[in-house]
């Protein structure tokens, strides 16, 4: 009896010390910020103190993309790990499915003893989870809020105002703007499991700075006298080399009905976009400070992103959705403490995706990255940020007019782009892009008629053919996925790809 008790006390102990030797894990996540909007990204423009001081003491990643660069994709990209026509999910598309969501990084930590929490934007929706019902499995988180420990999620698009987000609304009388009790909320969460004894992965998806521009009035001053800077690309003639087909999604009407052609409304509109992140800011830092009062600030990591870009009037366009920079590029900050190498800034310009955001915290978290994921850990590149974990990725664009869809290919130095529709009405071909990001980070030259980039060319193409045949061989049989295969095929004729789409 007395040797058992030993056992079982030993057992306690073991299982008590692996809880401890798991770290927190926060991970802020933004809707619609452009990767130039952090001073640690070299905005002399912008005041973003708590968010650079991540970047001061973690790891920057200088070439970070969305695989989808919308929101319900991307989202979905980042909780499942892979790609959008493995997940099956898209505005157009329809929920992803029980499958998906059975390895997802909540779903995986929570079963190894974490405290799993969310706040904000959830994004998409789920179906076909046991005791789900139908209208649930079509509302965006509905169907696997109960999942989470600690649940401030909405559905939609959420709302600025604290008191209109039902689970929220506790925090609206002294937070009335909803970014900041996104941040008490955090604290909440992060007290209850302190005070459980537990590991915790609290997912925090702001609305900021997503339209309609509404950021807190708290922030009003900030940048009353700014006067922002213009990216080289800005305007409609830096976009005049682009394929025709950019021109017929919302994005380049955007340019002028969001007041990007003008000079004063410009500035307008870069002044309210920027007082939105500065709101993140703030609510970033109530969550440091609150790291460091409870305790927890040496093994607790932080990563930040956002689900998609924003052209801010780069290229003559607006929003996001296209394969630009502007558009799929986003920042990426990790900040570990147990790092030996944490306190310091240190800069990656590794290949990096959205997908690769699950694989990490699930390694984060000691467990196996599972074998359904296309993302993979980002662990190695704190140890070496010169190394590389992926020679290729994709940025997918199937959502809207059939004529902006599109796939794209990086590599550590190119980006190579297809577009398939074609129509000679409009004006319309299959059209190639390609872009040497190394000595053109701005998009300025397609190069892809110039006789010195032959070879980069014939390689851009080739890892382009292999990542069609990824989507054949790995897509989801519905949603209407499975026709790409065939669209975006360089060496089909338009004829066969036009009867799919009938």
């Amino acid at each position: 009896m007395r040797r058992l008790i030993i056992l079982c006390c030993l057992a306690c102990s073991f299982s008590t010390l692996a809880a401890a030797d798991k770290p927190n894990i926060l991970f802020l996540f933004t809707d619609d910020q452009a990767y130039d909007t952090l001073g640690v990204y070299g905005n002399p423009d912008v005041k973003t103190p708590r968010i650079d001081s991540l970047g001061e003491r973690g790891v920057v990643f200088d070439r970070h993309y969305n695989t989808t660069a919308i929101c319900m994709a991307s989202r979905a990209n980042v909780m499942l790990g892979m790609y959008e026509y493995r997940t099956g999910c898209n505005f157009d598309h329809g929920p992803t499915g029980a499958t998906q969501w059975a390895t997802s990084y909540p779903r995986l930590l929570k079963a190894a003893g974490y405290r799993v929490g969310f706040g904000g934007k959830f994004g998409f929706a789920v179906e076909g989870i046991p005791g789900q019902s139908a209208k649930a499995s079509k509302v965006e988180g509905e169907a696997v809020k109960d999942e989470f420990d600690f649940w401030v999620g909405g559905p939609g698009q959420t709302n600025y105002e604290t008191k209109k987000n039902p689970a929220l609304a506790r925090y609206a009388d002294e937070y009335p703007h909803s970014t900041r009790a996104y941040g008490a909320a955090t604290i909440d969460f992060m007290r209850e499991s302190v005070k459980a004894g537990k590991p915790f992965c609290m997912s925090v998806f702001f609305k900021a700075p997503h339209r309609p521009v509404q950021p807190d009035p708290m922030f009003d001053d900030v940048y009353a006298d700014t006067v922002f800077r213009k990216l080289p690309n800005y305007g409609r003639q830096a976009g005049e080399h682009f394929s025709e087909h950019h021109k017929f999604g919302r994005q380049y009407p955007r340019f002028v009905e969001w007041g990007y052609s003008e000079p004063d409304t410009y500035q307008a509109a870069l002044r309210k976009y920027n007082q939105l992140i500065k709101g993140v800011d703030a609510s970033v830092g109530m969550m440091l400070d609150e790291i460091d009062k409870l305790g927890i600030d040496k093994n607790t990591v932080i990563i930040f992103s956002s689900d998609n870009g924003y052209f801010n009037g780069s290229h003559g366009l607006g929003s996001k959705v296209l394969p630009y920079e502007e558009g799929a590029r986003v920042p990426l900050i990790i900040y570990d403490p147990r790092h030996p190498q944490s306190g310091k800034l240190r800069r990656s310009a590794a290949l990096t995706g959205n997908v690769d955001i699950a694989a990490t915290i699930v390694a984060l978290a000691g467990l196996d990255v599972p074998d359904t994921y296309d993302g993979r850990s980002l662990l190695p590149l704190l140890d070496n940020p010169n190394a590389a974990v992926r020679d290729t990725l994709p940025i997918v664009q199937v959502w809207g007019p059939e004529p902006t869809r599109c796939l794209t290919v990086l590599d550590g130095r190119y980006k190579y782009i297809y577009w398939y529709y074609t129509d000679a009405k409009l004006g319309l071909a299959p059209t190639e892009e390609l872009y040497d990001l190394h000595n053109d980070p701005f998009e300025m030259h397609n190069v892809v008629k110039d006789p010195k980039q032959a070879n980069a060319l014939d390689k851009m193409r080739q890892l382009y053919d292999t990542q069609v045949q990824h989507w054949r061989d790995k897509t989801v049989p519905d949603h209407g996925y499975p026709q790409y295969g065939t669209l975006f095929d360089r060496h089909i004729d338009w004829d066969k790809k036009a009867a799919t789409l009938k």
